[in-house]
């Protein structure tokens, strides 16, 4: 998704950037298309891809409270080790 969030791409630009197979990268858009997270546009016998921003904010912002629950964790585990460092 990284790849297409600046510019609009063709499916053959997209193949080369991830290093996979055609079918398998135009499956993956047909199902990320279909859920409304990418659009498509025709352009003569190109098909361009881009990023349906107002899609992915919701999914965006869910992601996020995981996100704090992660760090609050992770501050969790680096406290630990720190006790730990100090006993050794």
């Amino acid at each position: 998704m990284n790849y297409l969030a600046l510019q609009e791409r063709p499916v053959g630009d997209i193949v080369a950037a991830l290093e996979l197979e055609q079918p398998s990268v135009s499956k993956h858009l047909r199902v990320l298309k279909d859920v409304g997270l990418v659009r498509a546009r025709r352009e003569g016998r190109q098909m361009l891809y881009h990023v349906n921003a107002d899609a992915i904010r919701p999914l965006h912002e869910w992601a996020s409270t995981f996100e704090r629950l992660w760090r609050h964790q992770m501050q969790k585990v680096k406290e630990r080790a720190e006790e730990n460092i100090k006993k050794v």
